[in-house]
């Protein structure tokens, strides 16, 4: 089974942020059968999505990855919407309304993929991934393939089984409801002005929100509170509309993120007593610098 795969592999333009070095092994399966033959056949690889939420070290990766960006295989059968990790949330949004089916419309404002929202348990609008989904199918390394059921994956906010056991989405399956195209276009509508007004657009180079929520508060609410707004690190700033996101505006550096994760993670620790956990991933290793800062903000 031939599957693409590429040496040497320049990622800075395929991320968010705009940012990252060389990967020595990139592989891009198109199914879920080369990607299992992928990892049967690579011990030790990483999987990210379209790393819309992933800071790659300019340093780049001494490494394989799998990006499941490819996986994009969508089927429906009367209410039953199965969708490949791969496909874009706004794209499987569109799809489902264009099939009169609701109750994914805040997919409408993501730009991840549907492995990774679902890996997360994505929410937005009073909507969530964990609302509507009935299995989804995993990879582990210990047990394969595995199927799970929307009780199995234990989803909670913004988190499922998945982080906990290292399991891989590779592809979700979502019970829908029927409604009119023109209500389903409506609330997508809406979903995007709030968006807009809430979040920067992708013509600033982001990762969307840099750290989690701490239970019964809004990292947004505490980064503001200690002056976030008007901090920033070399070629990056934090969004004036927003303290919770980080915008590369100025080709900053990995480096230049870390460190500003770094001081707003500080003030709130020394202003509360509250650790964020960041919702950013990180893929790197090589610079000395950034290794120390991750030790601290992810705690490894």
């Amino acid at each position: 089974m031939a599957i693409s795969s590429e040496k040497n592999f320049d990622i800075k333009k395929l991320t968010s942020f705009k940012i990252g070095g060389v990967i020595d092994e990139v592989f891009l399966p198109e199914n879920i059968d080369e990607f299992e033959n992928i990892l049967k056949n690579n011990s030790d690889i990483k999987v990210f999505g379209n790393l819309s939420n992933t800071l790659v070290s300019d340093d780049g990766y001494s490494g394989k990855i799998i990006l499941t960006k490819n996986m994009k295989s969508v089927t429906i059968e009367g209410n039953f919407v199965t969708a490949d990790c791969g496909v874009k949330g706004p794209k499987l949004a569109q799809i489902a309304c264009e099939n009169n089916l609701s109750g994914l419309e805040f997919m409408i404002g993501f730009p991840g993929s549907v492995g990774g929202e679902v890996y997360m348990n994505a929410s937005a609008n009073s909507q969530s991934v964990s609302d509507k989904l009935i299995y989804a199918i995993c990879y582990s390394k210990s047990n394969g393939i595995v199927k799970l059921s929307n009780k199995d994956m234990n989803f909670e906010y913004r988190s499922s089984r998945c982080q906990k056991e290292d399991l891989i989405v590779l592809q979700a399956c979502f019970e829908l409801e029927n409604s009119g195209k023109d209500i389903i276009q409506k609330q997508m509508d809406g979903n995007l002005q709030f968006r807009k007004e809430h979040q920067p657009s992708l013509s600033l180079p982001n990762c969307g929100s840099v750290f989690k929520n701490p239970k019964g508060d809004s990292a947004g609410r505490l980064l503001d509170s200690v002056g976030a707004k008007e901090m920033s690190y070399g070629g990056v700033r934090i969004w004036e509309n927003h303290a919770n996101f980080i915008v590369n505006d100025r080709a900053g550096t990995s480096l230049d993120v870390l460190s500003l994760m770094f001081e707003m993670f500080t003030k709130v620790k020394v202003n509360y007593n509250i650790e964020l956990e960041p919702e950013i991933r990180f893929l790197g290793g090589n610079n000395e610098k950034e290794n120390e800062l991750c030790k601290i903000l992810y705690k490894k």
